[in-house]
């Protein structure tokens, strides 16, 4: 089983994720691959490009201001091993309102004029384990390679009004596949503090 490590940067990684990455347990057969543009979803096509092209089943799609623990890697691979195409760790937006970057609803739905617009609403309460999503972000997402395929050429290019990732979470479940958080793998992201689930527990207090 061949792994690819995705990271897709502008001009920066962050040093509590270059820490992180030194310390991730890379089985073998697990190769990292960094891509930098100025629009993030060429970064990702790029390497989506790289991970079909090598031959490569799965990648781990890791941002530049993710933080985790060195089991990550391993810990998603084996929910794929289940027999899951993509599953995300659990993380939160890096700036207030702090909310779960997973998300209950994510599509389209008509406004009072009737015209189509993107929404998306996060989960209020996360399972402790594998539960449903529509779309997340891509701070730590695993999937085969195989889905990448199914979903086209230009997987992240935005449209609809989503950005990249929603755009592919979409495309994805258009796709046939069925994506999941695994809500007991939980990663910080990197803002002027760390944000996790203790911050988004603090807030809901307010």
């Amino acid at each position: 089983m061949r792994t690819m490590i995705a990271v897709p940067c502008m001009d920066m990684v962050h040093t509590l994720f270059f820490t992180s990455m030194l310390k991730l347990k890379k089985p073998e057969g697990t190769e990292v691959a960094v891509s930098s543009s100025s629009l993030i979803y060429d970064a990702r096509h790029v390497l989506a490009h790289k991970a079909i092209k090598d031959g490569f089943d799965r990648v781990l799609w890791l941002d530049s201001d993710m933080h985790f623990e060195p089991d990550l890697l391993e810990r998603l691979a084996a929910d794929l091993d289940q027999g899951l195409e993509f599953v995300t760790a659990l993380y939160f937006t890096r700036k207030n309102p702090v909310r779960p970057c997973v998300y209950e609803i994510c599509h389209n739905v008509p406004n009072a004029h009737g015209k189509m617009e993107p929404t998306a609403e996060s989960f209020k309460e996360i399972p402790n384990g594998l539960f449903e999503i529509e779309g997340c972000g891509f701070g730590a997402v695993m999937m085969t390679v195989d889905l990448i395929r199914r979903t086209g050429e230009l997987p992240f290019f935005p449209k609809g009004g989503y950005g990249e990732d929603f755009t592919f979470c979409r495309k994805a479940r258009d796709a046939g596949a069925k994506l999941y958080c695994d809500g007991r793998i939980k990663v910080d992201h990197v803002g002027v503090s760390l944000i996790n689930e203790t911050t988004w527990n603090e807030a809901r207090k307010e």
